[in-house]
């Protein structure tokens, strides 16, 4: 899809996405490279980093794959010292990686439970948490866009995930309130059904009957996540924090999920 953007609206700023590999971090990615920024991909599986990267680099971008365990503190501190040390220190953080399996919550284990809990928001916390550091230690503004999910009439079969990005929507606007004074802003996109290789786990029929709720019958395009990310991201919403942004198609107020 065509951009609204200026080409040059991240110039000369560094934006680092995790799970930059695939899906929708991909896109997110590739977007901010297209509008100027020098985009850090990063996820556990360094194999699938370094094809992404290839793919965006030739298509003109400044890319760097890096690989960091989001769960573990000790990762993600060694992930900002090394971009710092070689000139990556990114202005934009874009908190995507995440994950979740289907159970229902009768089924579900505690550990199966801590270990979604722990990625999708002890992940999250601790990237946050390691940049807003990296940037109030130089005195240095920057955004953070969190990737959750349309989780307002619950996400039934995926209780741990549901769970975890609540957190994060909440864990949004408290540092969006505690990180204001140092320049930071703080959001989050709530996507709603979006057409990537990550809906074959789910049951086709049960996902065509949720879209068919919708007030805008279809599902949508990860670029339009990424256009969202852009925009919460840049100049334009300079007056905006502490926000989740539904992009859903509608679903926030119908209540349709592709669990049910």
């Amino acid at each position: 899809m065509m951009s609204i953007f200026a080409k040059d609206l991240f110039k000369g700023q560094v934006a680092l996405v995790t799970g930059g590999g695939t899906g929708i971090g991909f896109a997110i990615a590739r977007t901010l490279g297209q509008l100027g920024a020098r985009v850090v991909i990063a996820a556990r599986a360094l194999d699938k980093l370094e094809s992404a990267a290839e793919q965006l680099t030739a298509g003109g971008m400044a890319v760097l794959a890096a690989e960091v365990n989001i769960r573990d503190a000790e990762s993600v501190n060694a992930l900002f010292a090394r971009l710092e040390s070689e000139g990556w220190q990114p202005d934009l953080l874009v908190n995507n990686a995440g994950g979740q399996f289907t159970s229902p919550a009768l089924s579900m284990s505690p550990n199966g439970f801590r270990a979604v809990v722990d990625l999708n928001l002890q992940g999250t916390f601790q990237m946050s948490q390691a940049f807003a550091r990296q940037r109030i230690s130089q005195a240095r503004p920057g955004s953070i866009v969190n990737i959750v999910l349309c989780l307002e009439q619950g996400i039934p079969g995926m209780a741990h995930a549901a769970a975890a990005r609540a957190g994060v929507v909440n864990l949004t606007k408290t540092l969006s309130w505690e990180w204001a004074e140092h320049g930071i802003r703080v959001n989050a996109v709530a996507p709603g059904t979006i057409a990537t290789s990550g809906l074959e786990n789910y049951d086709a029929d049960n996902l065509q009957a949720g879209i068919d709720r919708l007030p805008i019958r279809r599902m949508g395009q990860s670029e339009e996540v990424a256009e969202a990310v852009a925009y919460l991201a840049s100049p334009a919403a300079s007056f905006i924090t502490g926000i989740t942004l539904p992009l859903d198609g509608g679903e926030h107020m119908t209540g349709a999920n592709p669990q049910r």
